[in-house]
């Protein structure tokens, strides 16, 4: 049940000692305390479920670039210890300026890889990083006049959006649990899929048969018990835990003086405007379930937040991070907004970051146990896109094609990854984003259909404004 925010003061004519005195005002659950325990269980499964999808990033990125294991481990923790700081942010804030104070999760976008990968090629690492700088220090630039377009993100393209994420990340689940070679021996074990299959059944059962705390727990349960069927099954490979350094973080500008080539801070800043593309409708999403939702400020302190992962990331050797879907998935299903237990989230990945043998331990889950509780977050962030879209006025205008086109254009990188194979660099940036494609496709058929004149009117359209942030609270946090 969703507190109001709305603050009642009993409030005497005449004062009276004997009087009791006033109720304080509600906290509303976004700023709910949780006890200790259950801060740091919860903060955990957040942990758990985001951190294969935050060091897939440097893996990737590093293999490609040619780097050797040990600055590949150094870019994890330099990405772990970048993801903890700004998830720390998104929940706690700083005053008027940073933060979105909602229960978010932070981590390295893949948005980010492709262009990375090629200006390494091209100019050398300590471009990527200078690069990377300036697309932070742009995106602090812009982060408020963006925030001014979510008026134009309601509901009709915030939903098309959200489903398509869900949808997209879904291909992930599968191989992580099923493998990414087809050819290989092992791919598609049947006993790959049991375990997952068992980790999602599990899931269910909790949250059918429990009530209260532990059913808020179904995805750790999950975890722990498929990670502990997974070692008598042979999938597990903890030997690289006991070699792992119990302490370490690379210093800043570990590969040398940023450069600033001008293509390369194009590019970056491009890749920066996907970010919040992509953020903004995990935000809105999570103001929706929280029942709290974005005002234009909230918002702008969100996407300013991502801005400075772009510096921090470029400072320590990190990656530019965005608001992470998997977690949006997480708080729907287990009905937990406390952003507390989001900031405890970001102290786990901080502490991560300066022991590495924490983070090899964790990095050691088997893929079938993460893709299994993967695909139930996934599917859980579509069904919220859905749940969305059902407040949409569809009679009698064109909200459906809108929806159709944009789901449609958003899929085609998913089940074809090299659709924009031909195209320059810019266009796969964009166009292979699922995510990417979806918004700027829902974006302006949405001007197009319902921003312009003589757009079609339902009997009972739907109000203009309905993507509007609610108006800033008498008594702001």
């Amino acid at each position: 049940m969703l507190f109001s925010l709305s603050r009642r003061l009993a409030v005497s004519q005449v004062p009276d000692a004997s009087a009791s005195p006033a109720a304080p005002p509600a906290r509303h659950p976004v700023d709910e305390v949780l006890p200790p325990a259950r801060l740091g269980l919860l903060g955990l499964q957040h942990v758990l479920v985001m951190y294969t999808g935050c060091v897939t990033v440097p893996l990737v990125f590093g293999a490609a670039a040619g780097l050797d294991t040990s600055t590949i481990g150094l870019l994890i923790n330099a990405d772990l210890l970048v993801a903890g700081l700004i998830t720390l942010l998104q929940a706690l804030g700083v005053g008027r300026f940073l933060g979105v104070r909602l229960p978010v999760v932070a981590g390295a976008t893949f948005a980010a890889v492709t262009p990375m990968i090629l200006i390494a090629g091209e100019y050398g690492l300590q471009a990527v990083y200078g690069s990377m700088i300036a697309a932070g220090v742009f995106g602090l630039l812009v982060a408020i006049p963006f925030a001014r377009a979510v008026r134009f993100f309601p509901p009709l393209v915030s939903g098309s959006v959200i489903t398509v994420i869900g949808l997209s990340l879904i291909g992930v689940a599968a191989g992580l649990i099923a493998g990414q070679d087809p050819a290989a021996e092992d791919y598609a074990a049947p006993g790959h899929l049991a375990l997952a299959g068992g980790i999602v059944l599990l899931i269910v059962l909790v949250n059918r048969f429990t009530s209260g705390f532990l059913s808020q727990l179904g995805v750790l349960l999950g975890l722990l018990a498929g990670t502990a069927v997974a070692v008598p099954m042979g999938l597990t490979d903890f030997s690289s835990v006991s070699g792992a350094d119990w302490f370490g973080l690379a210093s800043p500008f570990h590969f040398g003086a940023p450069h600033f080539p001008v293509a390369a801070v194009i590019s970056m800043c491009v890749v920066m405007l996907v970010i919040f593309t992509e953020s903004t409708a995990d935000m809105l999403a999570v103001g929706e379930m929280t029942g709290r939702p974005l005002t234009r400020k909230d918002l702008a302190r969100g996407l300013a937040a991502d801005g400075l992962s772009g510096i921090l990331g470029g400072v320590m050797n990190g990656f530019l991070d965005t608001v992470f879907a998997q977690n949006v998935g997480l708080v729907g299903m287990t009905k937990v907004r406390s952003r507390y237990v989001a900031a405890v989230a970001g102290g786990i990945l901080v502490v991560l970051a300066l022991i590495p043998k924490l983070g090899e331990l964790v990095a050691s889950l088997p893929g079938p146990v993460i893709g299994g509780a993967g695909l139930v977050m996934f599917a859980t962030v579509t069904a919220v896109g859905v749940n969305t879209l059902r407040k949409v006025e569809f009679e009698g205008t064109g909200n459906l094609l809108i929806v159709a086109v944009s789901v449609g254009v958003g899929m085609l990188p998913v089940v074809a990854p090299a659709f924009y194979h031909a195209f320059p660099t810019w266009v796969q940036i964009i166009g292979g984003s699922a995510i990417t494609s979806a918004t700027v496709t829902a974006f302006l058929l949405n001007l197009l259909f319902n921003h312009t004149p003589g757009r079609k009117k339902a009997g009972r359209p739907e109000p203009e404004a309905s993507g509007d942030p609610a108006p800033e609270p008498a008594a702001a946090n």
